[in-house]
């Protein structure tokens, strides 16, 4: 069983403290430069929410390498012209699903599953990709966002370095990502892929709440 987490919404639909994903996701889907945060407790949530979201998320924090005060500029907010992705795995190995959604509105975009067998990482990774062909066809240049630096590794290596064995039940993921592949190494693209910053920002908005 997860462990219980306690949700803090400081600029969202209704500001508080709320004991659910589910809750907190409610408030703050869709809603502008929307700020909040989980803790593994409700005394740091309550102590988080009365500090206010610019100190709980560290804006305005010094460097610790230079001591110099950091500005906005070295602390971007989110860009919502984009697509943000992200998986579901029900057990790792697992069924995998993953789907990309508007980063403004939530909308869902794309979705593909459920795949029979496979891991996190290659559902992060196909989102990502499938994102990009997306973009392509659509002609766009927006940001795809992800919270996985592992999926990142690849796209950028342009090589899947995963465990996962090579079998029946497997076939179907494997495919998946042997065309993935294929056509990253086939195709160029413009798109920023960014790393969702989950501290600063809570979980990304594709996030399928399963926490």
């Amino acid at each position: 069983m997860a462990d219980k987490k306690f949700y803090v919404v400081w600029v969202g639909k209704t500001p508080g403290i709320y004991s659910t994903w589910a809750q907190c996701k409610e408030q703050t889907d869709a809603f502008p430069q929307a700020k909040y945060k989980s803790y593994p407790s409700e005394a740091e949530a309550r102590a988080a929410y009365e500090r206010g979201w610019q100190k709980s998320l560290n804006f305005g924090a010094k460097k610790k390498s230079a001591g110099a005060a950091v500005t906005p500029a070295e602390v971007p907010e989110i860009d919502y012209n984009s697509l943000s992705v992200d998986v579901g795995c029900s057990g790792n190995p697992g069924i995998v699903e993953y789907k990309g959604v508007d980063t403004q509105t939530g909308e869902v975009i794309f979705y593909r599953g459920p795949i029979s067998k496979g891991t996190n990482n290659m559902g992060e990774f196909l989102a990502i990709v499938h994102a990009l062909a997306y973009l392509k066809q659509q002609g766009s240049t927006k940001t795809i966002y992800t919270d996985s630096i592992t999926a990142l590794s690849w796209i950028r290596k342009k090589e899947v370095a995963s465990n996962l064995v090579r079998d029946s039940s497997t076939e179907e993921i494997w495919t998946l990502v042997d065309r993935a592949l294929q056509w990253l190494r086939t195709n160029t693209y413009p798109n920023k892929i960014v790393k969702w910053d989950t501290k600063k920002w809570g979980e990304i908005k594709a996030d399928f709440g399963r926490k």
